[in-house]
C-alpha cells in the first residue's frame, strides 16, 4: 500500500526546526503539488531552488516531517516561476508515482496543508490562530481554543459469501473502478456497527462475522481507513442506494476483474480474496 515504504521511514513527530538549502519545500495549490520529473521518478523542489526569488523563504515556512535524514517543510507564499522544469500536478500522481516514499510523503504532506488552511481562523470567535511552538496545534490568543490535526475513521468493507465477493462501483466520481464498500463512521458508532450499517444502507444486505484485518492512513480524504472482512447473512438480493453507488454485484472468485495495484486497502482486500487467503 501506498504508506509502504520501508526500508525508507516517515518521522511525523513535530520538531520544528529550520530548513537548510538542502531542505524539501511542499508547494501546493488547490489539489496540485509542485514537482517535475526525472525519468520515472518524482522530485521536489529544494529551499536552495526557491531562495534567489524568495528571500523570506526562511523564515515563511511551516515544518512537516523528516523522511529517512531528509527534512520536509510547507512553503505557501513562495513564488515558483522561476523554476522551468517544475510544474503542478494532480494530487491523483501519487498514486502510482515513483519512489513510493517521496509520493507517500507528497499526499501526507498536502493531508497537512489542507488542515492548515482550513484552520487559519479560530472556529469559535473568528480571530486569527497561531501555530504552538512545542506541538502540532493551532490555537487562538482571543478564546484560548486548540485545534489538532483532523483524521475521520472510515470502513473499508468485503462481503463475502461463500466463493463471492460483492464489488460495486461509486455513482458520480471519477474513479470509475470496482471497489468495495465503504462509508465513514458516525458519532457513538463502533467500527463494527459503521460496517453492519453502512452495507444494510447501500446495498440492503445483512452481515455477521465482522472481522478486522487491516488499516490504512488514506490522506487524499484526511481518512484512516479500516478493513473489515464480513459474510453474508441471509438473503443475498441487492438494494442499491443510486445516490451512492452505480452498481454493485457478485463476483466469484476466479471472475473477479481486478489486477493489483499498489496504492489502496481495497485492492489489496480484494486481492486477497481473489487469490483465496481469505
Amino acid at each position: 500500500m501506498i504508506q509502504d515504504i520501508a526500508p525508507h521511514h516517515l518521522d511525523n513527530a513535530y520538531r520544528p526546526v529550520p530548513p537548510d538549502r538542502d531542505s524539501i519545500a511542499l508547494c501546493y495549490e488547490g489539489r496540485a503539488c509542485l514537482m517535475k520529473r526525472a525519468g520515472e521518478e518524482i522530485i521536489f523542489p529544494r529551499f536552495a531552488d526557491l531562495e534567489k526569488e524568495n528571500t523570506e523563504i526562511y523564515k515563511a515556512y511551516t515544518y512537516l516531517f523528516q523522511v529517512d535524514e531528509e527534512r520536509y517543510y510547507l512553503v505557501t507564499e513562495a513564488k515558483w516561476d522561476c523554476l522551468s522544469d517544475f510544474e503542478l500536478e494532480d494530487l491523483t500522481v501519487f498514486r502510482q508515482a515513483e519512489p513510493q516514499y517521496r509520493a507517500f510523503a507528497g499526499i501526507t504532506g498536502h493531508q497537512l496543508y489542507h488542515w492548515y488552511q482550513a484552520h487559519r481562523y479560530c472556529g469559535q470567535c473568528g480571530s486569527p490562530t497561531k501555530p504552538d511552538g512545542k506541538e502540532r496545534m493551532l490555537y487562538c490568543e482571543t478564546c484560548r481554543s486548540m485545534e489538532y490535526p483532523r483524521i475521520c475513521p472510515a470502513v473499508i468493507i468485503g462481503v463475502t459469501d461463500g466463493n463471492r465477493l460483492l464489488l460495486s462501483k461509486y455513482a458520480g466520481r471519477t474513479y470509475k473502478k470496482y471497489a468495495l464498500l465503504a462509508g465513514y463512521t458516525e458519532i457513538g458508532e463502533t467500527m463494527e456497527e459503521t460496517v453492519a450499517r453502512e452495507v444494510m444502507e447501500e446495498v440492503g444486505l445483512k452481515v455477521k462475522n465482522i472481522r478486522y484485518y487491516k488499516s490504512q492512513p488514506w490522506a487524499f480524504s484526511d481518512t484512516i481507513l479500516m478493513g473489515f472482512y464480513c459474510d453474508l447473512d441471509g438473503a443475498d438480493e441487492i438494494r442499491l442506494d443510486e445516490e451512492e453507488l452505480a452498481l454493485a454485484e457478485w463476483f466469484e472468485r476466479e471472475e473477479i476483474p481486478v489486477t493489483p495495484s499498489r496504492d489502496s486497502l481495497t485492492n489489496e482486500m480484494i486481492m486477497r480474496f481473489k487469490n483465496g487467503r481469505i
